[in-house]
């Protein structure tokens, strides 16, 4: 056969805008593992990583405020075959990356100086995963999921295992890798047998199939999308998928802690709503059990183990756990005031989750070992205002009023009863009782007073670098901001729950 008989091969016609923010991020990557090739002197390598880094983000934010323009004005960007779509929903949870992954950066300067650990590789490793994370939330195929999932993944296990000082930090790099390979080879495994029972990858596919055909014999997609929830779990730390999430938030550093249990939460949510809030939407009462039931396990041993806890970090760990069950609880109402609880929660954990660790980060000694609650002991008159900040982060966390916490389980508790799931409400706010007990201990370490003689003084005389300061204002106010006026931001998650998986809206 001569070549000429071969039909030309056609390409996906690419949207640019819509991979704009992507490529911004991934761009400033590659450019920051060029800059550390090139420059011969050291010390000029750090200021410039963190410039190209800034610029980077600054622009993948400019493209996203361009794109939600262009979603509000116009429609939906569909591209790449339609394996990415641009909406509303997409563009709000790109923002709260993009803004995790900025004051992560911004945590992470001081601490890098303080660990002498190398700055280039570590800019360049989280530009990467947040590049994945970006792409996880536009993606409207699994088989982009999955591409999204390893590209925010790999550079996790390297950052996880960073501080190459520590032997925590080297277990917490193995457990994380091991694991998570793993949860991706299951959730590999169930996209082949949705592939298998309905003969496409695409998300509108899916659901364009499912609302137009009846599976007489549908255990072929019920595996699919359990293995799916099984590789997603693992990500959100969801029980009893979360056996990492201790050991891992300790032992990574601190900065590194912040950024997984904010950016990847975010990110695999999106995923989960997407896959399951949309594509298998027609599909819920089947789903929506084993959901339940993964809310109740991750709602009870979340809180639970964080009042076990003596460790900080490791109560930081058990927490995040617990309030992925609070976002567990939004998804499995499959509303459209569940989607939008899920987003206001996400919006607001991603800051008071962030200003903890932060606190954290200034509170660690060299060699970021020592975290323990007891250590915490005199805050309240050594450090006031750390101790304070500490303090909201806490009860924001616990959900006290006149704090962001408070109106995110609010709003979920909301759309929880809304949808008649009323055991499902009285075991969330069980859990939230329990866990109160937790914060509150870390509230009454930092208010009692230290015992004689305890080594406190280099915690005492470290300064704070200027880029924690800016962390700690932006979460401490936007933590009271949403706590006390809360409705623009409640407003855009509404306005952000445009699932548009086919031409008319699931809601």
């Amino acid at each position: 056969m001569s070549f000429a008989a071969v039909s030309p091969i056609t390409p996906p016609s690419v949207d640019w805008l819509a991979i704009a923010p992507e490529l911004a991020l991934g761009g400033a990557a590659v450019l920051v593992v060029l800059a550390k090739a090139l420059l011969r002197r050291r010390p000029a390598v750090a200021p410039v990583t963190y410039v190209i880094a800034a610029i980077g983000i600054i622009t993948s934010g400019a493209m996203l405020a361009w794109q939600w323009q262009d979603v509000k004005d116009h429609s939906t960007i569909v591209t790449l075959s339609e394996m990415v779509r641009v909406d509303s929903f997409g563009v709000f949870l790109g923002v709260v990356v993009l803004a995790a992954t900025a004051m992560s950066l911004l945590v992470a300067i001081g601490y890098l100086r303080r660990e002498q650990l190398e700055v280039a590789e570590y800019v360049a490793l989280m530009l990467f995963s947040a590049t994945g994370m970006l792409v996880m939330t536009t993606a409207n195929d699994l088989i982009v999921v999955f591409l999204a999932l390893e590209i925010l993944s790999i550079p996790l296990y390297v950052l996880a295992a960073y501080h190459r000082r520590r032997l925590s930090s080297q277990e917490a790099g193995i457990k994380y890798f091991v694991l998570g390979a793993f949860s991706s080879a299951i959730f590999l495994y169930g996209i082949a047998l949705v592939y298998g029972g309905t003969g496409t990858t695409s998300l509108t596919g899916i659901d364009t199939f499912l609302r137009a055909n009846t599976l007489y014999q549908p255990g072929t997609l019920q595996a699919g999308f359990v293995l799916l929830l099984v590789g997603l779990g693992f990500k959100v730390a969801a029980v009893p998928f979360h056996m990492w999430t201790p050991d891992v938030y300790q032992g990574a550093p601190t900065p590194v802690t912040a950024f997984m249990a904010s950016a990847t939460k975010v990110a695999a949510f999106a995923a989960i709503l997407r896959i399951f809030d949309g594509a298998f939407l027609t599909y819920r009462d089947q789903w929506q059990p084993i959901v339940w039931g993964l809310t109740v396990l991750t709602l009870a041993v979340g809180s639970i183990g964080a009042l076990l806890q003596i460790d900080l970090k490791r109560l930081l760990a058990y927490s995040s756990i617990a309030h992925a069950g609070y976002i567990l609880m939004a998804v499995e109402t499959g509303t459209a005031k569940g989607r939008e609880a899920a987003l206001f929660y996400l919006f607001a954990y991603t800051f008071m989750v962030i200003g903890s660790f932060a606190v954290v980060t200034v509170l660690s000694k060299q060699g970021d070992e020592e975290h323990s609650i007891d250590s915490l002991r005199g805050l309240a008159s050594r450090r006031p205002v750390i101790g304070t900040l500490l303090v909201l982060f806490m009860l924001a966390q616990a959900g006290i009023p006149l704090t962001s916490g408070f109106v995110a389980k609010l709003d979920v508790f909301s759309a929880t009863a809304s949808a008649g799931e009323y055991v499902l409400v009285v075991v969330g706010a069980v859990a939230t009782v329990v866990a109160t007990f937790a914060y509150l201990r870390v509230a009454l370490a930092v208010a009692t007073p230290a015992a004689d003689g305890e080594a406190i003084e280099r915690v005492r005389h470290r300064r704070v670098d200027v880029g924690t300061w800016i962390v700690l204002a932006i979460t401490a106010s936007v933590t009271i901001v949403l706590g006390i006026v809360p409705a623009v931001f409640v407003h855009w998650a509404q306005d952000s729950t445009l699932l548009t998986i086919v031409n008319h809206l699931h809601l």
